[in-house]
């Protein structure tokens, strides 16, 4: 038995991991068999504060599993199959185990969609990435391309002409999908032009191990032709990881958890927190406030303080 289940290994779970052990609740992490969130595959981080250098994600991941497990947080290696959260206490099956908590927190975050390219897979860091916000300030004065026509692919490359001299958007169709007010800023913006009709068939430069071009296709006439660009942005969207909770908890349109008052969910002592419930700011350091946020609000409901649902 638990005072609180952590179910996710990010920024999120192992912030409230350390709020909660800090509290004295006997706290388990859930970790999943992809422990620490997307930082794990993150190269250098340069914005997460007491960093003047930057770190390494797999290295700032690390450091704040080991505070949380130095406070007492126990770390269950697995994924989690089951939650029952209409039982008191809460059962959580993990393989062929089940716990009991008294409270839950998910932070199982969100995953960014690819391309499905080897090469992708291969020089992300290395000039792909899915942020514009964390890696923008590599690409200063550089050719970049983002993949992608709906509003968030318009919003990071109108983000990334801060940085680049050029910005090439491209898009399998012939027109966007973003919104009027997004495509007028950005039809406005001299640095950002547009690959229409095209997709990508191969991100280039794995052997010089960094991103020197990608190769198109045109959806239409089927020809290919070679873009030189320096980084490849991809802004095809993300997936949060909920389906574990699907007619459990009140979920949006899109599958993030819904939450009113910071991170209280439609179910009374199940709380969210990270990028499972943020869809707009996806960072570590916001994915850590919540986690602070959502340790406090457990602790307030195990004390009787707040039992009300989000």
């Amino acid at each position: 038995m638990y005072d609180v289940a952590i179910i996710g290994s990010g920024p999120a779970g192992l912030t409230a991991a350390i709020y909660s052990c800090r509290a004295e609740l006997k706290t388990a992490v859930i970790e999943g068999m992809s422990a620490g969130g997307q930082l794990m595959i993150t190269s250098t981080v340069d914005n997460f504060p007491a960093f003047p250098d930057g770190i390494q994600g797999p290295e700032l991941m690390g450091r704040i599993k080991k505070q949380a497990v130095k406070f007492g947080a126990e770390i269950i290696s697995g994924d989690v199959k089951m939650t029952d959260l209409d039982s008191k206490p809460f059962v959580i099956t993990i393989g062929s185990n089940t716990i009991e908590a008294r409270s839950i927190i998910i932070a199982t975050g969100s995953s960014s969609r690819w391309l499905g390219l080897e090469s992708e897979t291969a020089l992300r860091g290395k000039g792909v990435s899915a942020c514009a916000t964390c890696d923008g300030f590599f690409f200063t004065d550089k050719e970049i391309a983002v993949v992608g026509g709906g509003d968030a692919a318009i919003e990071e490359a109108t983000f990334l002409t801060r940085f680049a001299k050029k910005v090439t958007v491209i898009h399998r169709r012939d027109e966007l999908r973003a919104s009027k007010a997004m495509q007028k800023m950005v039809f406005d913006n001299e640095k950002i032009s547009f690959a229409w009709d095209s997709v990508v068939e191969d991100i280039l430069g794995a052997d010089e191990n960094k991103v020197t071009g990608i190769r198109l296709k045109n959806v239409k006439t089927g020809e290919t032709s070679d873009l030189t660009v320096e980084g490849v942005f991809i802004a095809i969207g993300h997936d949060p990881a909920t389906k574990i909770f699907d007619g459990k908890i009140d979920l949006d349109e899109h599958g993030y958890i819904v939450t009113k008052e910071n991170t209280k969910t439609s179910v009374p002592g199940v709380f969210a927190a990270g990028d499972v419930k943020d869809p707009r700011y996806r960072q570590a350091i916001s994915a850590a406030g919540s986690g602070c946020m959502a340790a406090i609000d457990a602790l307030k409901f195990l004390q009787g303080e707040d039992v009300s649902p989000g």
